[in-house]
Order: structure tokens, then sequence, then C-alpha cells
């Protein structure tokens, strides 16, 4: 069996070393153009001359959650695309966004304020019960937020494309049942993949659905809000704040207004990093999984982009 590793800004020597305990069994090799044929590819944002020359892949593993970048290349034909299915994100994630909605809801920048200032000032604190956490977007990683929150007794609503259940949680479907959603959210945590649909879904419209006053959180991808539109909105008061992970370009430009905004935290893509060592084990199992002709968790559907 031949592996092939492309993968940029990643610590390939320690991928590969993981890769080679995990699958003893395989030859594996950091790809370079021109190298030999391989039985299946671990990828992270691959360039097109990859995917090019790599003409006998069955199996092509994203080492993350999403695949939008692998989207904007031509894939081989009926070559199953497989990402990362939780493999220890999801707690990252959950513990990321339960950090932010309490911060939000205690005040706590107003608390760091007052210290400059040497106030002793106490904040006035909503209760729990009104503080609607909406989730958009209901994967493995949107489901363990969610079960996060509910264990701090955050009452959870979530959209998702398609319609959903699950107990405790009030759900929402589609485009037409997109406002409700949003005007009962008063933090919306996005979790959507990006896709054409999604491509600057969260434009003024619909941010300006969120109740006054209400709080975003974007751990997806930077291109599903409209950067002028959150700062506008920010601006007049609409929105309290924004927690950013992610920004339609990465590293965020020294010069972007997001930066010195007083109503928006930003770090740099960190809520929910790759674990390497779950990663491996999950890939390798996969990699098995399809060598035996076993269905396989994580399949991209192509056609949706995710």
């Amino acid at each position: 069996m031949n592996i092939t590793f492309c993968c940029s800004n990643t610590e390939a020597d320690l991928w590969l070393a993981a890769l080679r305990v995990a699958l003893p069994q395989a030859h594996i090799t950091l790809w370079q153009s021109g190298a030999p044929l391989a039985d299946y590819a671990i990828v992270w944002v691959p360039p097109q001359a990859f995917f090019d020359q790599q003409t006998a892949l069955k199996g092509i593993f994203n080492i993350g959650a999403g695949v939008d970048a692998l989207m904007r290349l031509r894939l081989p034909k009926g070559v199953p695309v497989v990402r990362l299915t939780d493999a220890g994100m999801g707690l990252e994630m959950a513990e990321y966004v339960c950090q932010a909605v309490a911060e939000f809801r205690r005040d706590f920048a107003g608390l760091r304020a007052a210290q400059a200032r040497g106030q002793w000032q106490v904040p006035s604190v909503p209760s729990r019960q009104a503080f609607n956490v909406g989730i958009m977007g209901f994967g493995v990683l949107g489901q363990q937020v969610a079960k996060a929150l509910r264990y701090f007794e955050y009452p959870v609503n979530a959209w998702s494309q398609t319609a959903r259940h699950s107990d405790g949680i009030q759900h929402y479907a589609g485009e037409s049942e997109l406002g409700a959603f949003l005007a009962v959210s008063q933090v919306v945590v996005c979790l959507l993949p990006r896709t054409p649909q999604t491509e600057n879904l969260l434009n003024h419209q619909r941010l300006s659905q969120l109740p006054q006053g209400a709080y975003l959180i974007n751990v997806a991808r930077g291109a599903l809000v409209v950067d002028q539109d959150l700062l506008a909105l920010l601006d007049s008061g609409h929105l309290k704040a924004a927690w950013l992970d992610v920004f339609r370009q990465e590293p965020l430009p020294p010069s972007h207004p997001f930066w010195h905004h007083p109503a928006i935290t930003l770090t740099p893509h960190i809520s929910a990093p790759t674990q390497l060592q779950a990663s491996v084990d999950q890939i390798a199992h996969h990699i098995r999984c399809i060598d035996q002709g076993l269905p396989v968790p994580g399949q991209v559907a192509l056609e949706k982009g995710y």
C-alpha cells in the first residue's frame, strides 16, 4: 500500500512518523512533483498539480473538518473524499465556544475595563434562560457544542439546511426558518461549512434579524460573514460584540479594522486545532475500511461541498 502525504503549513515530520507507526504495512512518503502513483492521499490544501499527477488514488483524506479548499480543485472522479469527523476537535470547539458565551453573558470584557480604571464594578448578568444560544450548523462539531452548552443549562436553538431532531433543542431548517432562528438567538454561533450557498450568508439583512444587543461567534469560515456589514451593525449598537476565530484572509492583514475594534475579540484560527494522534488513528482506520470494502464515516458529498 502506497500513501502520499501532501499538506501545507503542517509539521510534516511529525505526521509522517505517526502515520508510519499507525500503518506499518504501508509505504508513506511526502509528496513531491513527479512522485510515483499512490493508493491513498492524505492532504491539506494541496495544489491542483497534486491531483493532476496522482491518477490512481482509491481514497483522499483531508486532515480537517472543512473541505472548502478541496472543493475549489478538479478532483478525480469516483474517488471518495473523507474528512475528519471530530477526532478530538469537538471537545476543543465546545470549550472555546463555552468560553466565548460565558465572556459575553458575564461581561468579562467590562470587568477587565473596570480593572484597568481601578473601579470595583459589579455587572448586571442576565439569567441563562434569557441567553439563548443559536448554533448554525448541526454536524458533529455543532452537536458537541450544543451538548456542552446544555450542560451549563443554556437554552440552545439550532439551524441547519435540513430538518434535525434532538432532545432539549429547538430546531429550525432551511431558508424559510432562518429568520425565525436568528430572531430568538441572543448569541449565534456559526459552524456551517463554506459552500456557494453559505458564502456571505451572514450579511446586513440577516445579522439585523438578531435581537438588539446580540452577539456573534464565528468559528466556521470567514467568508460566511460580510465584514463591513458586521462592522456597521457593531458600530450602530445593534450587535453588542463579536468573537471571531476565522477570517476571509488568514493571517488577518495588519490594516484590517477587526484588529482594533473595541467590540471584537479575535483569535488566530485556533478554536479547534487538529489533534494529530487522534486524526492519524481515524485516518488509519478509514484506510483499512476502504481496503476491506467497508463503509467509511465522514465521506464528503461532493455535490453539497461538505
